[in-house]
């Protein structure tokens, strides 16, 4: 299968509410449409994942992200500018937009603007953000290469994208928005 290919069957798998793994910045990631409740509950089940630590949101843009930008603080804008596109993930205050499930138990959502070119490319395709959490079950390794999604998964998943991993060491470096401070590097 050729990488437009795999696109456009990720892009169909995530429109009828599937669960896909793909290639991010560090480590490859599983996504799923953040709109669809049963999709990101599937992902939860296939992850093992405990549903309060909420789930990120990958974008290819920072205008995939307006709705839920909406009101936040005009001052708190310039961090998610200056740093995006790029391995950095921001919690963000939830104003009402991001689906429980997404959000755990938390007051806010975690949002990256994806610098990776697959990433990107997938975003644009699906037409907006993603779940992305990485392609491991809880407290086991990350996936770093689609053999390991595979023997992790199996075909518990709907598509594997085709691509290569961004070249990072490791997840994203999550940040407070809020206080600025660091909740992983």
């Amino acid at each position: 299968m050729t990488v437009a290919e795999s696109l456009d069957a990720a892009v169909a798998a995530l429109r009828a509410g599937g669960v896909i793994a793909y290639p991010t910045e560090g480590v490859w990631g599983l996504g799923c449409d953040p709109d669809n409740d049963e999709a990101v509950a599937h992902l939860l089940r296939l992850k093992e994942r405990d549903p309060a630590k909420g789930l990120i949101l990958v974008a290819a843009s920072i205008g995939q992200f307006a709705p839920w930008l909406e009101g936040l603080a005009p001052e708190l804008h310039a961090p998610l500018i200056t740093s995006w596109p790029g391995p950095n993930t921001w919690l963000v205050p939830h104003n009402g937009r991001t689906h429980a499930l997404v959000r755990g138990g938390h007051d806010c959502v975690a949002l990256r603007v994806s610098a990776h070119p697959g990433v990107a490319a997938l975003c644009r395709a699906f037409g907006g953000p993603l779940v992305s959490t990485s392609a491991n079950k809880a407290n086991e390794p990350s996936a770093m290469s689609a053999a390991e999604v595979r023997s992790i998964f199996g075909d518990e998943l709907d598509v594997v994208v085709e691509g290569e991993l961004g070249g990072l060491d490791g997840p994203s470096t999550i940040r407070d928005l809020r206080s600025g401070r660091v909740l992983r590097a």
